[in-house]
């Protein structure tokens, strides 16, 4: 269908961006809290300019959260505009998720034409883990949609030989560092390869050019870094998650080459790893771990530096084990194409292997190179480092993986437009690049589609074979009828995207996993069950919060804990400073005794909440500061600050576990 004369929009664009609007934003108004951790910081960044300059998880600015601050500066803004709510800091990256598939159309569609245009689009919004992501508070979707932007100014630059665009497209990358660090640097290898591709200069003055972007592009990215490290650690907060307090320490250590290597530091960790001990006692909050429905270890788990997280039941598809801490499959060359990993944006990769070899035929002949075999080269140039890097990296979350969203539906969409073509016009051993292709990649979704036949049913399976493989065959086939061809090359490519499109569905249909998201059948029940979306486990404790509200004195703290999933919903709540003393998960090495002793003289917290008893990091990084805590105060008896209900189970805002925690005044 192709727009009438004189039509500004292509209707089947905006059906498109309808669809990924849909699965983007629907039912994101029941998420209560989404993501605490973050939602936290928004609440205090709100409060100051201190606060939104370092996002400050807290709103007396002692603790930053684990990443850069751009991403929470738009989260800031809708939170401003429309209050701090679970969906209004969900908002921008659903809207960034739609935006992402209307750039998909604009990159492909001048080089490789509308349908293959529509197609790429198409692929973007049926993504399942970008649809998961989208839903979240979760800063990867605003990632990807930065990204994309420099994309297409890097695209506009060459196409006009625009000096300004190219620079701007390499300090977006820096933007894109600034909301998570290295993870934007993926698509750098794609950026080179094309500039000394496609642009059109001398090759002194082309290489001059590619070196100032190159700086710019640095000079971007470690701007605020740079700022934040150079400011006296006591005039600002400390950078969360770092060792050092160090915002590059943390960049190029936790967020980045960690990532790679591994993060595993529980019991069996490689030798050149930090061991934890087993007793859980430094992640206070791993005591009591719910079991899923298949009587497996669900509820938290430590994430590879030692954080208490929410997991899913169990890692991979119903009835199966293994996988890695986060269920993200063990590494090698077919990693992607676990059970762990397929269903959350690898269902097309068969299919982009046979595009990619459709689209550089020829390749060795052609000199110069057409623009799409430039362009194709970019997006495999994006793609493949990708892929290597997640087949190898010892540490990801399945939320990663929407960095392969863009690569695998450019390739897709103009590949199978191009593989049509060889088809059509009957171009010798191309031809059946285009049924084979269907054809593979049918098969290794019912290869995905197995494990989930008992949860699902096998209609799923039996319905896509049946098609996928009925008009491969077609093809095969009926060549010469090319009427038939075209409809079955063009329902094949929409088969392709039945499965996808249903994993894509499964956050609105089970609910959302706002820490840890991801798409497929077996989050049934795992939002609800967990506390997901503002569930029971976010509340708080009212009784504690009227305590510690009416005894405060004029101290900066409402109480302070051993880390941030006790703090963050009442900071969400009340708006008021809860310290978290050791940061995310209690290891970050804030507090020492000296400090707290100053801090406690300073009459700026009064309150504790922490384990009775036990050591550990919890408190800062020592067991030192908890033990000077409890020998240096007075238990607060808990009828008057626990009620009844509270006291045989979980209490004091997520992953509280009652009976473990007591409260301590310091004594006067």
């Amino acid at each position: 269908m192709r727009p009438r004369q004189g039509q500004r929009f292509d209707t089947i664009l905006i059906c498109i961006a309808l669809l990924s609007a849909f699965l983007n934003i629907f039912n994101i108004w029941k998420d209560q809290y989404a993501n605490a951790y973050y939602t936290a910081a928004v609440t205090s960044m709100l409060q100051s300019w201190h606060n939104f300059f370092y996002a400050s998880f807290d709103p007396a600015g002692y603790v930053t959260v684990d990443k850069p601050p751009v991403a929470f500066w738009v989260q800031t803004v809708f939170a401003y505009i429309f209050g701090v709510h679970g969906w209004s800091v969900i908002l921008p990256q659903a809207l960034a998720g739609v935006g992402s598939v209307l750039l998909m159309y604009v990159l492909v569609k001048p080089t490789f034409g509308q349908t293959a245009a529509r197609f790429a689009s198409l692929i973007m919004a049926c993504t399942p883990i970008a649809v998961a992501v989208s839903r979240t508070n979760n800063i990867d979707s605003l990632l990807v949609f930065t990204l994309l932007l420099a994309t297409w100014m890097l695209f506009r630059g060459i196409r006009n030989q625009k000096l300004a665009w190219l620079l701007g497209a390499f300090a977006m990358i820096g933007v894109g560092f600034n909301m998570k660090m290295l993870q934007a640097y993926m698509v750098v290898p794609a950026f080179y390869v094309f500039y000394l591709l496609a642009f059109k200069s001398q090759w002194k003055k082309k290489l001059a050019i590619l070196a100032a972007a190159t700086v710019i592009m640095v000079g971007v990215t470690l701007s605020w870094a740079v700022v934040v490290d150079s400011i006296p650690q006591e005039n600002r907060p400390y950078i969360g998650s770092s060792q050092t307090n160090s915002v590059l320490e943390l960049a190029f250590g936790y967020n980045g080459i960690s990532r790679l290597k591994g993060m595993n530091r529980g019991p069996g960790a490689a030798p050149n790893q930090k061991q934890m001990p087993p007793d859980g006692n430094n992640m206070p909050h791993l005591q009591q771990m719910p079991q899923d429905r298949n009587n497996r270890p669900g509820g938290f788990g430590p994430d590879g530096n030692g954080r208490p997280v929410p997991m899913p039941g169990g890692d991979g598809p119903p009835g199966q084990r293994g996988g890695g801490m986060f269920g993200t499959g063990k590494p090698g060359p077919l990693r992607l194409f676990q059970s762990e990993l397929s269903g959350q944006a690898s269902w097309l990769l068969p299919f982009v292997a046979f595009t990619g070899v459709g689209l550089l035929a020829g390749l060795r002949r052609r000199r110069p190179l057409a623009d799409k075999q430039k362009e194709t080269l970019f997006w495999l140039a994006w793609l493949l480092p990708a892929m290597a890097f997640f087949s190898a990296a010892g540490f990801f979350h399945h939320y990663y993986l929407i960095m392969l969203a863009p690569p695998i539906a450019a390739l897709a969409g103009a590949g199978w437009v191009e593989l049509w073509c060889q088809y059509r016009d009957r171009e010798g051993w191309k031809r059946w690049l285009l049924p084979a292709g269907l054809l593979a990649t049918t098969a290794f979704e019912l290869v995905v589609l197995q494990p989930y036949q008992k949860q699902i049913g096998m209609g799923w399976s039996i319905g896509i074979g049946a098609a996928g493989i009925g008009l491969s065959l077609v093809l095969f086939l009926a060549a010469k009828k090319q009427t038939l061809a075209s409809m079955a090359a063009m329902a094949g490519m929409l088969v392709l995207l039945v499965a996808p499109l249903y994993w894509a569905a499964t956050p609105l249909l089970y609910g959302d996993n706002s820490m840890l998201p991801q798409a497929g059948p077996k989050q049934q029940g795992f939002g609800q069950r967990h506390g997901m979306g503002g569930g029971p486990n976010f509340g708080i404790n009212d009784k504690l919060l009227e305590y510690v509200t009416e005894n405060n004195t004029g101290e900066t703290y409402l109480f302070a804990t051993t880390d941030s999933h006790t703090a963050q919903s009442y900071i969400i709540d009340t708006g008021k400073a809860v310290m978290a003393m050791g940061g995310f998960s209690g290891s970050d090495p804030i507090l020492t005794v000296e400090k707290l002793k100053q801090m406690v003289a300073n009459k700026e917290v009064k309150f504790f909440l922490i384990p009775s008893s036990g050591s550990g990091r919890g408190g800062g990084g020592s067991s030192e500061v908890l033990d000077w805590i409890r020998t240096n105060s007075t238990e607060v008896p808990k009828e008057e600050w626990q009620s009844n209900s509270d006291q045989g189970g979980p209490q004091g805002g997520p992953m509280g576990m009652g009976n473990n925690e007591t409260l301590y005044r310091i004594n006067d």
